[in-house]
């Protein structure tokens, strides 16, 4: 398996976490903001990090959230480990969100 292919199973995954306040996945809600997959030189399997952030850094949800993420590693077979990274910079608004979840929530 390719880095690439890694990369979109990893976000395949990020599409089936939801924010539980809000009724659309984290991906299209526009808090991640970068997958990066790479081959680890002595295992050979993959590791991923999420460049991610949340609706507000108060978020209440904000350890579920993370977690549902980090726990990708165990429902990805050849994913050895994914690490979050967790920003607030730049903050996040709803021009990140995609237009279908901008529809969802009836921003369109």
């Amino acid at each position: 398996m390719t880095d690439e292919q890694m990369k979109e199973k990893v976000v395949e995954q990020l599409k089936n976490i939801y924010d539980p306040e809000i009724p659309v996945n984290i991906y299209d809600l526009g808090l991640i903001y970068d997958v990066d997959c790479w081959t680890d030189t002595t295992t050979e399997l993959k590791k991923c990090k999420v460049k991610m952030t949340l609706t507000s850094a108060t978020c209440s949800m904000s350890e579920t959230i993370v977690n549902l993420v980090r726990s990708i590693s165990y429902r990805v077979d050849e994913l050895e480990a994914l690490n979050v990274d967790l920003v607030f910079d730049p903050p996040w608004g709803q021009e990140k969100m995609s237009d279908e979840a901008k529809l969802q929530l009836g921003l369109l």
